[in-house]
């Protein structure tokens, strides 16, 4: 059963989500802050990346209600004039709408999301761990797992190079250590090594040919390399093994609203990874809204606004 989910339709209309009066800055930024630091303290030992995501929407919940009285109370001079009239005074009702599928709370929760998603670290942090551990992840070797912690350290604190340095030990001691080599992958990429993060990716793949992490990073470099063929190829394997994995739908989607210029399948594609973002609960949502906005942009200025919503609507996508 898909969702019916609701868009915020300032998004698609250009509308500077954090341009608000300084109070009601302040008071997004110090709830926000709040949840980030709530978020922060999340452990992922041993948790797949469901449980971690449920763990960070309630982080993000136990704000959201707060936030929304405080918009209500600075929005106090517009409800003045709607104030009602009883024994001779003006009295205001401030109603809140705790139901969490209600356009007020969503509202309130997304825009706490966004603002983590572009000022909270910790959150793509927790998210981006991967949550799949093969026979071959991680190994017996403790010498080779001093060496691959000390590189995780270093990867942390972006010594990509140091970090390499480690996880080529690692490896050295045991060759089918594949999260080494997945690590490894991610430190060329970063370093801009595009050939040696692929061919550390597809190590890790001969040791473990249904490695998530790998599938989706292998993709990601095409992407980097212009290989939008072998991209688009990485993907449609990560979807044999991991169907429901939003980042497939994200992947292409990516590459056809932003490279290729098909708009329609690009819209098409993310709307499917929103939704499942959705369902999950996870806040990378946020990074399928700035596409679909993105995609809007272009099919407005091609008179298809009316595709465009009769494709938000195929996937059961509401605009309010």
């Amino acid at each position: 059963m898909k969702f019916l989910l609701l868009f915020i339709l300032g998004v698609f209309l250009g509308t500077n989500l954090f341009g608000q009066e300084p109070k009601l800055s302040a008071l997004l930024t110090e709830l926000a802050e709040n949840s980030c630091k709530c978020i922060d303290s999340i452990s992922v030992y041993d948790k797949k990346k469901g449980e971690i995501t449920k763990e960070i929407s309630k982080c993000i919940d136990a704000q959201t209600g707060a936030y929304q009285m405080g918009k209500k109370l600075l929005e106090l001079d517009s409800l003045k004039a709607n104030a009602i009239e009883r024994n001779g005074k003006k009295e205001i009702n401030i109603s809140l709408n705790m139901d969490k599928n209600s356009v007020e709370y969503r509202t309130a929760y997304y825009e706490l999301e966004r603002y983590l998603m572009i000022n909270c670290k910790s959150i793509k942090d927790k998210v981006a761990t991967n949550d799949k551990q093969g026979k071959h992840s991680f190994s017996d070797n403790p010498e080779a797992r001093d060496f691959y912690s000390k590189g995780v350290d270093e990867s942390n604190k972006e010594n990509y190079k140091t970090a390499i340095d480690f996880f080529e030990k690692a490896v050295k001691i045991d060759s089918a250590f594949a999260f080494a080599w997945d690590n490894m992958g991610i430190c060329y990429r970063k370093l801009g090594n595009y050939d040696r993060a692929i061919a550390a990716y597809k190590k890790s793949l001969e040791i473990d040919p249904e490695g998530l992490m790998p599938l989706q990073n292998i993709a990601v470099v095409y992407l980097y390399k212009k290989e939008y063929n072998n991209a688009i190829d990485a993907y449609q394997k990560l979807a044999e093994i991991d169907k429901n994995n939003p980042e497939v739908f994200y992947g292409i989607g990516n590459i056809y609203a932003t490279v290729l210029n098909d708009y329609e399948k690009g819209l098409d594609n993310m709307c499917k990874a929103y939704n499942l973002y959705i369902e999950q609960k996870s806040p990378y949502r946020t990074d399928a809204e700035k596409i679909i906005q993105t995609i809007y942009a272009e099919m407005k200025k091609q008179d298809k606004q009316d595709r465009f919503f009769e494709i938000l609507k195929s996937h059961n996508i509401k605009t309010n």
